[in-house]
């Protein structure tokens, strides 16, 4: 194990701090102690840390210039609930240890103290947390490969990316934080959403369903907001909006990129002043809901492009979920397929054992432009079709019949065999998804084993991203 791995496994520690040297000492402490340290002199700038790195705990001074010790330590809850901190101060009273403690510290250490004693309570907090990952991970062996509900639909997955996604909406769940899911269309985004939901502590409460992109301007913002009597014409009589419908529960806001410019400003006085103004209202109402919203567009392009606030950006990205498309896991297609197979042969009332190999190979070597929602319709069509108790290659649309021949390689053991003739567009192509294959859809990985650039992975999937989408109906012949 290299110097760098044994780091990692120990550990990974954020210290904050406004006064460099004390960090810098600090730093060299916990280094010396195999730790993997970051530093940041602010807790604005620790909160970057924590949203972009591994952070396992948090070692904050208690009281500096801006946002204090311990709001960080309610912030970083927010981000990333299992995430311990231990907070120190010169100032210390046994009120502020108190109150630290109460808004989940996990230590209160005075300054100046002895680097014995602030490296005996790391390593126990250290050593916590590695308990917590072990349960996590004994759970995560013995439960089904599924994220939901016995009420929601699963979200079946095992490739990393999605094991990764999972645990991140069963930590994100019980939280009150915004949580904003990102995806191409036919990914899951509502499955995320209902599911985040039902884990939740308003699980008893409405999940109230907008398709920002299914109304217009004018409709979405009475449908959101709700009006008063009189408002304007036609309007006989007042209307609940959907965010009051929520109140208590989560408000799920699909499409949220194609809200109007007056629509985000308005969503985002609600989000900061917890208060709506109804249509032709005169006095506010008071609203208690959480937010979950989704899109499948590159907002921090809109941003730059003068289509989307950024402030209304930074409010609905506390906590980011993205789902990755079903190419990029290419290990879970099969285990998605059999699951839609058992599910529709029931609902058709129709014995259907599973798939020939001549499918399977089908399935996977198909590039899924429409996603896991495509699947669905794929198996379900083929579940109608079907004549006997499998489904054979011929129960499957056309354009996926011939995705094996499509792709014409071979394996002979790590190694693919591509026959000339081939074009070479198609050859990158091959070569892309079977590295990617090969690691788990990890995209950097991929790129070293090719000896290209990652740029040129993101480059090559982007495009695929706006090829024609399969349309399986069951017209389809």
């Amino acid at each position: 194990m290299t110097e760098s791995e044994t780091r990692a496994s120990r550990g990974v520690l954020l210290v904050v701090d406004d006064e460099a040297e004390h960090a810098a000492s600090l730093r060299r402490i916990f280094e010396r102690e195999g730790l993997t340290v970051h530093t940041a002199p602010s807790g604005e700038l620790a909160l970057e840390v924590v949203r972009s790195e591994p952070v396992d705990l948090i070692l904050t001074d208690l009281m500096m210039p801006g946002m204090s010790g311990q709001e960080l330590l309610k912030a970083a809850r927010t981000i990333r609930p299992a995430i311990d901190v231990i907070v120190m101060t010169a100032y210390a009273t046994v009120e502020t240890a108190v109150s630290a403690m109460r808004d989940g510290a996990y230590d209160f250490i005075q300054k100046p103290f002895k680097s014995a004693l602030v490296v005996r309570t790391v390593e126990r907090a250290l050593e916590r947390q590695a308990l917590k990952a072990e349960n996590v991970a004994l759970k995560r062996e013995l439960a089904e490969i599924s994220l939901g509900t016995s009420r929601t639909r699963p979200i079946i997955g095992r490739s990393p990316a999605m094991v990764a996604m999972m645990e991140t909406v069963q930590q994100a769940a019980p939280s009150t934080a915004t949580v904003l899911i990102r995806g191409e269309s036919g990914t899951g985004k509502e499955l995320v959403a209902r599911a985040i939901h039902e884990l939740s502590l308003r699980a008893t409460g409405p999940l109230v369903v907008v398709n920002c992109a299914a109304l217009p301007e004018s409709i979405l913002e009475s449908e959101l907001f709700g009006y008063e009597k009189g408002a304007f014409t036609g309007a006989v009589a007042k209307k609940e909006g959907r965010i009051e419908r929520a109140n208590g529960g989560t408000l799920f806001l699909d499409e949220v990129a194609e809200m109007s410019p007056s629509v985000q400003a308005k969503l985002l006085r609600v989000l900061q002043e917890g208060e709506i103004d109804r249509l032709g209202g005169t006095h506010p109402v008071r609203v208690d809901f959480r937010l979950v919203a989704a899109t499948n567009q590159d907002l921090e392009v809109m941003i730059r492009e003068g289509r989307f606030r950024e402030d209304l950006y930074y409010r609905l990205n506390v906590i980011s979920v993205q789902l990755p498309p079903l190419r990029e896991r290419p290990e879970d297609i099969l285990l998605i397929g059999d699951h839609f197979a058992r599910q529709y042969s029931e609902k058709n009332k129709k014995e259907i054992a599973g798939f020939t190999e001549e499918a399977r190979e089908a399935l996977r070597a198909w590039r899924w432009p429409g996603n896991v929602r495509e699947l669905e319709n794929v198996v379900e069509r083929a579940v109608v079709l079907a004549r006997g108790s499998v489904i054979g290659l011929g129960d499957l649309p056309k354009p996926i019949q011939s995705a094996p021949e499509q792709r014409s390689i071979q394996r002979d053991g790590a190694k693919i065999v591509i026959p000339l003739g081939m074009k070479l567009d198609e050859v990158e192509r091959i070569l892309i998804h079977e590295a990617l294959r090969e690691t788990g859809g990890d995209k950097s990985l991929a790129a070293q084993l090719l000896g290209i650039a990652p740029r040129t992975i993101y480059r090559r999937l982007e495009a695929e991203r706006h090829t024609p989408l399969l349309d399986p109906s069951p017209g389809d012949t």
